[in-house]
């Protein structure tokens, strides 16, 4: 296998990241197969050494500024200039990545974590970025909207339980406590689409290398958060039965790649909650399985809302206790030959 990095294609343009546009597909798809020819950049199926890209929820809510749930991090550009860079990974390194597996955010409006989902006495609804405790449940500040219960199946009774249960398992976990988040990842809106820089270079690696990607649903469920792609937040309901169930196939699949790579948003949540799941998955399997694990750290931000909360400490802690567990801190800058324990 050839180690070089490979050129970066001209039709690339970094200035463009930050917009959302049409990409040309039948057009792009000649280029590649030229590309592919030109650079002597086999088919996928022949990696002797299986290399996955997750790609956590690249997508235009997370990523455009004035979208939704931009993730500007502690600069401010955070997630514009992780996908320049993310953009020329993959094309620097198409020979390398055996297959690319993008995660959607997806939601409704009707979700745990809108605003429409809850409502006080009043009949108001929480702000954006309202953090719910229980003990703000227990006292009844916030219920169910009673309008929804029955698009949720659930009655005022079993609404309140599910509501009680809910944060008193998010704390017992040590997890933020419900965030009230502003609506983004809209099912079939523009937000809930990969930006388009990256579905541009995801689908000239699709063609270059004959390689399908394999993209994830995650969120949709309306009683449970989603952040990782790997497992909601709550899997039960009050009684113990279930709401949710862990992405097992999935799971299985990101341990059989001799190297996984990640990036994406945001490094708080989304990025942070899957490589805690995957981690604790190698843990109970094999904590040596960690080594395999690699993260582009340059290519993440924490989610910071200037004059309201930021999570970047969380963020970098969460990071610091991954690679004490024997994952890789990389860059994107860096070759993947020299990463340590890179299979050649």
């Amino acid at each position: 296998m050839n180690n070089q990095a490979l050129p970066i294609p001209d039709f690339f343009d970094p200035d463009k990241v930050t917009d959302v546009w049409r990409v040309p597909y039948q057009e792009h798809a000649v280029t590649a197969r030229k590309w592919a020819v030109r650079h002597t950049i086999p088919c996928a199926t022949q990696d002797q050494n299986r290399v996955g890209l997750l790609l956590v929820d690249v997508q235009n809510t997370f990523c455009i500024p004035g979208f939704e749930l931009y993730v500007g991090g502690e600069s401010g550009t955070g997630a514009v200039e992780d996908n320049r860079r993310l953009c020329r990974f993959i094309y620097r390194n198409l020979n390398r990545i055996t297959q690319i597996c993008p995660t959607l955010d997806t939601h409704q409006a009707a979700q745990i974590f809108h605003s429409l989902f809850l409502v006080n006495a009043a009949g108001d609804h929480p702000e954006p970025y309202s953090l719910i405790s229980i003990d703000e449940i227990e006292a009844n500040v916030w219920q169910v909207n009673p309008e929804l219960l029955e698009t949720l199946a659930l009655d005022k009774a079993q609404a309140g339980d599910f509501l009680r249960h809910y944060t008193q398992t998010l704390k017992a976990c040590g997890k933020y406590e419900l965030t009230v988040w502003p609506y983004h990842a809209m099912l079939g809106g523009i937000g809930h689409a990969l930006v388009s820089a990256i579905e541009e270079a995801v689908f000239f690696h699709t063609i270059a290398r004959q390689s399908q990607p394999d993209l994830q649903i995650k969120g949709g469920n309306p009683l449970t958060e989603n952040y990782s792609i790997l497992r909601p937040e709550v899997l039960t309901d009050a009684g113990g039965r279930g709401i949710a169930q862990e992405n097992r196939a999935f799971i299985q699949k990101l341990l059989g790649y001799d190297a996984l790579i990640i990036a994406g948003q945001a490094k708080s949540h989304c990025v942070a909650y899957t490589i805690q799941d995957l981690l604790d998955e190698i843990v109970s399997i094999d904590p040596k399985r960690a080594g395999r694990v690699y993260l582009l750290e340059d290519c993440t931000s924490p989610v910071v809302i200037p004059d309201v909360i930021s999570y970047a400490s969380q963020a970098n802690e969460a990071f610091h206790r991954f690679a004490e567990a024997g994952m890789h801190i990389v860059q994107s800058s860096e070759p993947m030959a020299a990463w340590p324990g890179f299979p050649a």
